[in-house]
């Protein structure tokens, strides 16, 4: 196996092949500090990393049904969004690794990055675990999408931005620059082609956000409409890593086939066009982060519910939860936390290995 350092180089080296002049150095010098910065953080910005370890850290996972799954699941890559009827949906809402793979490593993973976020007085790992896989369980007896209109009031009630922080969301866009470089003509036409006919858009400005994604090119497009601003946001997609390791040959991208599963409550603004995802921003469109409110991304009920939606993603294949179901059964009741506990660990050795080497 590689050495950590080798795989940076390696995985960034095959990136900037799919990119050309469009790969974002910058962010990826932004990347190698954050990944200094803890194992969670790690986690998340080394999915290639994952791809190429887990199933030697956990070989009897390799043997587990195969779904189409999210692949980078970890506790960030949950927020909410409108669907078309209007209503605040909650879930996974990014899908840029999604691939075929054993349906087990979406769980180990999201419980991995618990444990990896946990403080001294946070859940314990066997509580982790059984929280996650007792969601999964009625996920996959029972998929439906996770509306907040009526139903999950708590969630509702800690997603929502006051109005400070909706102003706030708005003056932060609105003040972007535009880049210096030219923004390429395939995210300028996807931008326009996705904002409400007749919007008056400003050049569209370069946004740097997320960690796994840092170094490919993501842009911003600022618009007034009707009274008020509208935003639009595309970044390129590659192949998922899963499928770079394990199925090289399936090149196609998931995304938009797993994110408009027939479980979930899609984002109509959520599009995938020759490589470049484009969606909706806004102040309903968002995401709990660790650093900011860690205490709730551990709760019981939301660790139980993100098992519940990993289920309605992977339900889209109704046939697949029966099979799944059976090899739940077959499997020792702490596989999940057995596994995320060593998941934890190597990823923690891997991120020291990665800072002693810089």
């Amino acid at each position: 196996m590689t050495t950590i350092s080798q795989s940076v180089r390696n995985f960034e080296n095959w990136l900037a092949g799919e990119l050309g002049d469009d790969i974002v150095k910058k962010d990826l010098r932004e990347k190698h500090e954050r990944m200094r910065s803890g194992g969670f953080v790690f986690l998340r910005a080394t999915y290639w990393r994952w791809c190429e370890i887990i199933l030697d850290i956990c070989p009897d996972l390799g043997g587990a049904p195969a779904v189409l799954a999210i692949g980078d699941t970890h506790l960030e890559n949950f927020g909410t969004w409108r669907d078309a009827e209007g209503r605040l949906v909650w879930g996974v809402n990014d899908f840029d690794e999604a691939a075929v793979m054993p349906y087990a490593l979406d769980l180990v993973r999201l419980a991995a990055s618990a444990v990896l976020a946990r403080k001294g007085d946070g859940p314990s790992v066997r509580k982790i675990g059984e929280l996650i896989l007792g969601g999964y369980r009625r996920g996959l007896e029972n998929p439906l999408p996770l509306i907040l209109e009526r139903d999950h009031k708590w969630l509702r009630k800690v997603l929502m931005l006051p109005n400070s922080e909706r102003r706030q969301f708005w003056e932060k866009y609105d003040m972007l620059p535009p880049g210096r470089k030219p923004v390429p003509s395939a995210y300028v036409t996807a931008l326009a082609d996705a904002l409400p006919p007749g919007a008056e858009s400003r050049a569209p400005a370069r946004r740097s956000a997320g960690t796994g994604s840092l170094g490919r090119p993501r842009f911003v497009a600022y618009a007034e409409w009707q009274g008020g601003p509208v935003l639009r946001e595309a970044k390129a997609l590659v192949q998922s890593a899963w499928s770079l390791c394990h199925r090289p040959q399936d090149v196609s991208i998931h995304a938009g086939e797993i994110a408009s599963g027939r479980a979930r409550a899609a984002d109509p603004h959520y599009r995938v066009s020759d490589r470049i995802l484009v969606r909706r921003l806004s102040p309903n469109s968002r995401k709990i982060e660790i650093d900011k409110h860690p205490e709730t991304l551990l709760l019981p009920t939301m660790l139980e519910l993100m098992g519940f939606e990993i289920a309605n993603c992977h339900s889209d294949d109704a046939s697949a939860a029966t099979a799944i179901l059976r090899d739940l059964q077959a499997r020792d009741p702490e596989w999940l936390q057995e596994a995320a506990m060593m998941a934890a660990s190597g990823i923690s050795a891997e991120q020291k290995a990665y800072c002693r080497s810089r």
